[in-house]
């Protein structure tokens, strides 16, 4: 249990100086009058302190002070002392013993003495001023541990006279030091100072025999002290004179930050702090060198929380002792600190160091010139460069106009408050710096087979800048940050990543098309006509994220918009005052009034603040698992699946849980949510067992070297990042393999990939005229430019976008429009008289013109009559559907085409390109026909798949309204669409547009079963895993999850009530028959009762009655739980009833209509007589109903169909008049099965299907 203590301030206090034998020594050596230099003695550990200081088996023998003692805190190394542990100044006096030292177990005291006096001990015959550094130990798994050093001078006393008398004169005192080392496992440099600091003032004024005794209860006070979660809430203790303040983490991924963050800003100018960041990006060996030792680790401390999200993964040690000057042969790479004394000695002794001269502000290297440091990216420079010039780093200007503070702690908050902000600020421009250096690497990066398309990303960058990611990305750092981005960490980079993405990149991203640069791009750009439009443009796929950022980047300068900084709203929490004597009892005592404070707080804090909320419990959680009440120790930490799930202890609660007496366990039985929290801890541990490590593992892109089968093929080209669809890969395979059995030869491969990847980047240097570019739409990119032929409109070339047909006339350079893909009513090859031969031409019939176009395209008719035939079928079938992914991937085929063709030798080509042709074969061979009521209600169709290799299930549908006048995390007030797709993945939309806006937040693993929108600030998901899961929508994250049901929840409601001094309730149910009734504002469980039925799978809420379905009944209920009336399943002599699955209530027409899961009816059943039902409504050739949904005075059905294919469903909607009872429309919606349906304000119905399918339709609701 005590390994899995949370830890607290302090681990360990430390004295350490010479001992009397030592300082006898050099008295009699300065006494002899070798005063020319001062001896150097060895310094070595005197006393250890560590906690905890108070135990009860001392306090049942002792009381008051004398319980007061340290004792092995945990399982640790026991180190033996050649002489015995005694008080600085002390003589040992009598035998010589051994003393057992527990200390933590990965601090070494062996080398503790020479990092806290680096520069040596010494005696003086004046005493010196107490001074401060700060030391980081780092052990073999990386873990650091941080500490603060305090040095100050004492007379020496060899004897009790305050003078030395030697042959009758007096002799003048010497001065020795002694450096008291503070321990912690949380870098809190300014604190710890300001704590030793308090110590220091009673060290000067006690007595020789007193300091240990002033040590230990220091120490112990310090190690009553709690660390604050991450989150915005401080902790705050005195220490008299001083207030002190521990600040949170950010969050749970990033570092404590208590430093002055810009002090490297003061000492080194702006290439010096890049080059710093280069040497550590690049995994350099570097030296800091300073005359000050407190700010070698000060220094180091502030470039690692610079080049955050990276982590330095190299030794750490940023003081060096003059013993330990060999450390920096070392052929790892490093960062270690020397003083500046040693700076000739260390350039001349190693080659190839970066060194950084602190206190002059320079960087130089000790075998050459700075020319083999690579510079950090242009465009990147100067944003920092210009982010830098707005810092106010200099606090008298800050209070300039400012009224003089009267109490020292009134200045030192208000220092505080500047500097937190300064350290926010700078934080937030050193993140943007790393954004910015690596904006656009998600674009290489495929997430499924986790690979790195490491040349691809260096194509995308300036040439200027790829010698800096040429050694950037070969590092470990970088290795480790590749890891965190394939496995989608939501940490400070993704979000500012995100946020400060332009316009286009978020358009490419939510729709998943790599575009050409759009006319609207172009025209912004200066272009040469003869120099840019190239003899054979080509493209990157829709779903390749083809743009590059070249232009972004350079487009980040000196006019970049005001970095958006949010402003820190954090709390302070007050420690009680420490008690004077630190026995055991005033230990229980000093917890219990900060159990009592804790609780206070939690009284007074509003419901609505569940995150401060959620800090408190934490804090409390912690206080009672260390004054051993287990039992309320788990309550607290239970409560924070209410408030803030992210961090939860999940270690120290296991612990807990293991620890639990015999009557302990009895006790938790007797309280259901403490048995529920146990129940969870303990499967979690089992799942955990089972479950096989993750593989965490980056790949970089690699061309393959034998014959791929179809498997390895699919794997091959989703890594390149040429597709991802599998579907469109299989037609890709066939296109270019050969043999039986069929495979693609890698020489093949190659071709293809280089081929694809030439015109890529030939693309990118394309522009048009400004006559042509006027006459297109803002948003239309060319993507194939023919030959220079002769047509007949003139000479040119036949230009394609994802639109038209347009010729690029010679001489003129302009535009004539050919015609769009829509208007197209025939293409077929001819040939054209020439002399005495025939060249091939081809005819394009548009229905808007009366002549018809004619090219002599020659060896490329061909290829050009298959992609403009590809492109007419997907145009209508995306008309016809009105699913614009049809036309993308439509154009995907078409870019595939011309890849192929390119790629292959001529007379295979057009033969491999034909197999890509799926929409003109489909035209042809499956004639789609879209009823015409089908297609008069359908208005839109979305594709939630569409950053993923395959089509997934739409498990569940949710649609918010929008907030008129308010802004949400992305800038609009709009309304959004919920999908929940298979594996608990949820997408979002936002309904005005039908846009993606966020395209991956995970709930779980498994299915969601439904969802809830609250209030405008959260949504409720139900998963199949029992757990409600609550999405914070402003964030977009889940911090906050319901345990309390035991089986699948299967349906959320929603109270409506009027009256506002009630608490709004909301009710859910699981397939176990469970009904739970919660409060919003809490998220207590107010009541809970079980329903005898079997599978519960939906509730709905009408006046003051509850309706619960079931599949073998359906009940209304009081709200108590208590059953009023049951419809029950029919019975059918000669077929065994059909389960129900859906039902609705029409009270206002005194109707309930019910539907069951393989019944193609729908049964009505009038209030007053569930009995039988009164009427019965036939779906013509449904094969079961899976969904209903009540829209005005309609009901649309979702259903599954047996399609002509056999063994195919498909997904069909009815829409039944209430009024009449008969079904008023059939719509043909999806190719598979309908799962879910939801109503936009009555206006609309979205439904969504299955996986065959995978796409949400947007019927209008007349």
């Amino acid at each position: 249990m005590e390994d899995h203590l949370p830890p607290r301030l302090l681990e360990a206090c430390v004295i350490m100086g010479a001992t009397t034998d030592k300082l006898k020594e050099a008295y009699q050596k300065h006494q002899q009058g070798n005063t020319a230099v001062s001896p150097v003695l060895e310094a070595e550990v005197l006393q250890v302190h560590v906690p905890p200081f108070a135990s009860k088996d001392k306090a049942a023998e002792c009381v008051g002070p004398a319980a007061f003692s340290r004792v092995q805190r945990r399982r640790s190394f026991i180190k033996k002392t050649e002489r015995p542990v005694v008080a600085p100044g002390h003589s040992p006096g009598g035998e010589e013993t051994t003393q057992d030292i527990s200390v933590p177990k990965d601090i070494d005291l062996g080398g503790l003495p020479l990092l806290c006096f680096p520069g040596g001990l010494t005696v003086w015959s004046e005493p010196k001023e107490p001074c401060f550094h700060f030391l980081v130990f780092t052990d073999v798994f990386g873990n650091q541990t941080h500490g603060v050093v305090l040095q100050y001078c004492r007379p020496v006393q060899l004897f009790q006279d305050s003078t030395l008398q030697q042959n009758g004169t007096k002799v003048s005192r010497l001065y020795t030091t002694y450096g008291v080392c503070v321990i912690s496992k949380y870098p809190y440099y300014n604190a710890l100072r300001d704590c030793l600091s308090c110590l220091l003032s009673q060290l000067k004024n006690c007595r020789i025999t007193d300091v240990d005794q002033r040590v230990k209860e220091f120490s112990a006070k310090l190690a009553l002290v709690p660390i604050p979660p991450p989150g915005d809430l401080h902790v705050v203790f005195s220490l008299s004179p001083l207030v002190i303040v521990l600040p949170s983490r950010e969050d749970k991924h990033h570092p404590v930050v208590d430093l002055d963050l810009h002090l490297p800003f003061l000492c080194f100018q702006t290439r010096e702090l890049l080059q710093i960041i280069t040497a550590l990006l690049a995994e350099r060996r570097i030296v800091f060198f300073s005359s000050d030792w407190a700010r070698l680790t000060v220094m180091a401390e502030c470039f690692m929380l610079y080049i955050h999200p990276l982590h330095w993964q190299h030794p750490l040690v940023p003081t060096l002792s003059h013993q330990m000057l060999d450390f920096v042969m070392a052929p790892t790479a490093f960062l270690m600190g020397c003083h500046l004394s040693h700076f000739e000695e260390v350039s001349a002794e190693t080659d190839d160091l970066i060194l950084v001269n602190i206190d002059d502000g320079t960087v130089s290297s000790s075998s050459s010139e700075l020319t083999d440091l690579p510079a950090v990216p242009l465009a990147a420079t100067e944003c920092f460069r210009t982010r830098r010039r707005g810092l106010q780093l200099h606090f008298d200007l800050e209070v300039s106009q400012q009224g003089t503070n009267t109490t020292l702690n009134e200045l030192r908050a208000h220092r505080r408050t500047w500097q937190q902000r300064l350290n926010w600020e700078i934080q937030n421009i050193t993140l943007e710096l790393i954004v910015n250096i690596f904006r656009g690497l998600a674009d290489h990066l495929n997430y499924e087979h986790r690979v790195f398309n490491s040349k691809e990303f260096l194509k995308s960058r300036e040439p200027s800048d790829q010698p800096f990611y040429k050694e950037v990305l070969e590092s470990h750092i970088f290795h480790s940050f590749l890891k965190d981005r394939l496995n989608r960490k939501m940490d400070a980079y993704t979000r500012m990543e995100q946020s400060s993405r332009s316009e286009a990149e978020k358009v490419k991203v939510m729709i998943d098309t790599l575009r050409r640069p759009t006319m609207k791009e172009m025209g912004r750009r200066s272009s040469n006509y003869e120099n840019c439009v190239n003899k054979r443009l080509g493209t990157s796929l829709p779903n390749l994220r083809e743009e590059h950022h070249l232009s972004i980047l350079r487009q980040t300068s000196v006019t970049e918009p005001p970095l958006k900084i949010r402003q820190k709203h954090v709390k302070q929490f007050k420690l009680p005052d420490f008690h004077p004597h630190l026995s055991y009892q005033y230990v229980q005592d000093y917890y219990a009034d900060l159990v009592g404070l804790l609780g206070k707080a939690i009284s007074f804090t509003p419901r609505e603040s569940s995150s401060l909320l959620a800090r408190y419990y934490y804090l409390r959680g912690v206080v009672n698992t260390m004054c051993g009440r287990r039992l309320d120790a788990l309550s607290d930490f239970q409560n924070l699946n209410h408030t803030d799930v992210e961090i939860f202890p999940a270690a120290l609660v296991r612990a807990l849980v293991d620890s639990l007496q015999q009557e302990e366990q009895a006790q938790v039985e007797r309280r259901p949510e403490l048995k529920r929290l146990v129940c969870r801890v303990r499967s979690s541990e089992s799942e955990e067992r089972a479950v096989q490590p993750t593989d965490d593992h980056v790949k970089k892109f690699e061309m393959p070297k034998t014959h791929m089968p179809l498997e390895d093929f699919v794997t091959h080209v989703q890594e390149s990042g040429i597709v991802r669809d599998v579907s469109t890969i299989h037609r890709l395979f066939e296109a270019l393999s050969v043999g039986a059995p069929k495979e693609v030869d890698p020489d093949v491969f190659c071709d293809f990939y280089t081929f694809w990847k030439g015109m890529e980047a030939e693309a990118q240097d394309v522009n048009l005229p400004a006559e042509v570019i006027e006459q297109l739409d803002n948003n239309e990119c060319v993507y194939k430019l023919s030959c220079s032929v002769k047509t007949s409109y003139g000479v040119g070339k036949i230009a394609m976008t994802q639109k038209r047909l347009f010729l690029l006339t010679d001489g003129r350079r302009g535009f004539v429009d050919i015609t769009k893909f829509r208007d197209i009513v025939e293409v077929k090859i001819s040939s054209a008289q020439f002399l005495v031969l025939r060249i091939p031409s081809l005819r394009i019939k548009s229905s808007l013109k009366k002549e018809t176009f004619e090219a002599n395209l020659k060896s490329e008719c061909d290829l050009w009559s298959l992609m403009i035939k590809e492109m007419w079928a997907g145009r209508k079938m995306a008309d016809d559907h009105k699913d614009p992914q049809h036309m993308q991937q439509a154009l995907t085929n078409v870019l595939l085409m011309d890849t192929v063709v390119g790629c292959l030798q001529p007379q295979k080509g057009i033969l491999a390109a034909s197999k890509l042709a799926y929409y003109d074969r489909m035209k042809h061979e499956v004639p789609m026909t879209v009823p015409k009521t089908t297609s008069e209600t359908l208005k839109h169709k979305i594709n939630p798949s569409l950053h993923m290799p395959s089509q997934q299930t739409v498990d569940v549908l949710l649609y918010t309204p929008g907030q008129l006048g308010k802004c949400d995390v992305d800038g609009d007030g709009n309304p959004k669409l919920w999908c929940a797709l298979s594996h608990g993945r949820v997408v979002l939309f936002d309904a005005a547009s039908w846009s993606m806006q966020h395209n991956c937040i995970q709930v779980g693993v498994l299915p969601v079963s439904c969802m809830l929108g609250l209030d405008q600030e959260q949504v409720w998901i139900g998963s199949q895993d029992s757990t409600i899961y609550i999405i914070n929508t402003r964030r977009m994250s889940c911090h906050k999850q319901l345990t309390e049901h035991r089986s699948e929840v299967t349906d959320l409601v929603l109270e409506d009530t009027q009256d506002t001094f009630s608490p709004t309730l909301a009710y859910s149910c699981s397939l176990d028959g469970m009904v739970i009734v919660w409060d919003v504002s809490t998220l207590k469980m107010k009541r809970q009762f079980h329903l005898s039925c079997h599978k519960l799978t939906s509730l709905q809420l009408y006046n003051r009655t509850l309706w619960c379905c079931a599949q073998d009944c359906i009940m209304e209920l009081r709200k108590t739980g208590l059953v009023q009336r049951k419809i029950c399943l029919l019975q059918d002599p000669t077929n065994p009833p059909s389960p129900f699955n859906g039902f609705i209530v029409y009270l206002e027409r005194e109707q309930i209509w019910t539907s069951c899961a393989n019944s193609s009816e729908l049964c009505v059943w009038h209030s007053d007589n569930l009995e039988k039902p009164t009427q019965r409504v036939t779906l013509p050739d449904c094969a079961g109903v899976t969904c209903m949904l009540k829209v005005k005075n309609q009901i649309w059905v979702g259903c599954r169909s047996l399609s002509e294919s056999p063994g195919q469903a498909v997904g069909k909607i009815f829409v039944v008049d209430v009024a009449q009872a008969v079904v008023e429309k059939e719509l043909l919606a999806h190719t598979d099965s309908v799962q879910a349906l939801c109503s936009a304000e009555d206006r609309y119905v979205l439904s969504g299907s299955a996986c065959l399918d995978g796409k949400i339709a947007i019927w209008k609701v007349e």
